[in-house]
């Protein structure tokens, strides 16, 4: 049987779906990421003649999908963010990417090689891997659409957000050294100098100078007077968001630097140009729809890999393993970084601490990593990233909604505690 009709009538269902379920799901405790992982596990499991969804018989493809997949992300995060960038303003997040992150990757590659065997190179590639966070697979953790208020976005929301924006492209240091080890030896001496300079230091430097620079170039073309006078954005907002996307990120690959990066600081650059531009919203509008298309692909694709067997060489030391990390290793070392010198309220930490989702990024670098190298055990390395992915759409898509909506209830009633307390400070003082 041909399946072309089938794969046709599945695209058809699966965008009607992602159009309709997040206004159904908005109050239930379920995710729209935990439906299409389903509907991917039932639709392999009961239709035969499908493509097959392995993504070690498809590395091309799985790279590809998932790379377009985080970058548009980027592009709608960076766009959504009210917060104008600041050391102050972004404390949070400096404090996520700087503590929090690496002393994940250390304890998750520790973990890699001590209780699940893996080589130095493995354990360290694993790490790296899981080491991005994708609030995209549970949109209750994202900032809203983009307002004129810049200070609109509770920090839980915002920092998760601004977090997963930058980590997405700072984690692909952590991965190139896991490369390099498995190329030259493990050994620093052999790869530590390099590595430093190239894909720590000119890689970041250039991705952020090239985000800027297509920022500014977008902002002049579209979005100044000039171009206002003669329209060159009217109507045809989606091809800038496109183009913004496709600029700034081949500019930036061709410059040997991170994409990701250039991507996202080229969204926060268009977006803080001028706050009040109605277009912005427009522009995140056509990211957001994009970016769940593809993302609707990228899970059902992932719900059929299960159904397929990715999984079957999971035992009882892999799932331990996968639950220390969802529920010991993030929130620990999340709650270190927003305790050190931060003046976030403690339910806004354990809320930021928690929800360290883990999603498409974990597939983009594991898939471009054994492209690039050998590794050793292919097989256990793509089962230990789709059950950690797995197990974070259903964990933290099932606790986003009452946990958020607890933590905005607990913050408006201590605002409203505090008005309270204000007035009757100044009637007393009368």
């Amino acid at each position: 049987m041909d399946p072309t009709p089938l794969v046709f009538l599945g695209v058809g269902t699966a965008a009607l779906l992602a159009a309709v379920l997040p206004r159904l799901l908005s109050k239930a405790p379920i995710s729209l990421p935990m439906v299409f992982v389903a509907v991917g596990i039932a639709a392999f499991s009961l239709i035969e003649g499908l493509p097959d969804p392995d993504p070690m018989a498809h590395p091309t493809i799985t790279t590809h999908l998932a790379e377009v997949v985080v970058i548009v992300s980027l592009m709608g995060a960076g766009l959504a963010l009210d917060r104008p960038i600041g050391w102050r303003r972004w404390s949070s997040t400096w404090r996520l990417l700087g503590i929090t992150m690496p002393l994940s990757i250390l304890v998750m590659a520790l973990l890699g090689h001590w209780v699940l065997g893996l080589g130095v190179a493995a354990a360290v590639l694993l790490a790296a891997a899981l080491a991005p966070t994708d609030p995209v697979l549970a949109t209750e953790v994202q900032v809203a659409e983009p307002s004129e208020d810049v200070d609109s976005e509770d920090e839980a929301r915002f920092a998760l957000t601004s977090e997963a924006g930058l980590n997405d492209g700072l984690a692909f240091p952590f991965t190139y050294a896991a490369i390099a080890m498995a190329t030259v030896g493990a050994a620093p001496s052999r790869w530590l100098g390099e590595w430093l300079l190239l894909d720590v230091l000119w890689r970041i430097a250039a991705g952020v100078v090239i985000g800027v620079a297509a920022g500014w170039l977008l902002n002049r073309l579209f979005f100044s007077r000039p171009a206002e006078r003669l329209h060159l954005a009217e109507r045809s907002e989606g091809f800038v968001a496109l183009g913004a996307i496709a600029l700034a990120y081949g500019a930036a690959e061709l410059a040997e630097g991170y994409g990701f990066i250039a991507v996202f600081v080229c969204a926060c650059v268009i977006r803080s140009a001028e706050r009040a531009h109605g277009r912005h919203a427009v522009l995140h509008q056509y990211v957001e729809t994009l970016e769940r298309l593809l993302t609707v692909a990228v899970l059902v694709l992932l719900g059929g890999a299960v159904a397929r067997g990715i999984l079957d060489g999971i035992g009882w030391v892999e799932i331990v393993v996968v639950a220390v990390l969802l529920l010991l290793v993030r929130p620990l070392t999340g709650l270190l970084g927003m305790s050190l010198r931060g003046k976030t309220g403690s339910r806004e930490r354990g809320a930021i601490a928690f929800f360290g989702v883990r999603g498409i990024g974990s597939i983009y670098y594991i898939a471009y990593a054994l492209g690039e190298a050998d590794f050793g055990d292919e097989a256990r390395l793509w089962s230990l990233v789709a059950l950690v992915v797995v197990s974070s759409v259903l964990l933290h898509g099932v606790t986003a909604t009452p946990v958020m909506n607890w933590v905005d209830r607990q913050r408006r009633r201590a605002a409203e505690q505090e008005h309270g307390d204000a007035d009757k400070a100044s009637v007393t003082a009368v």
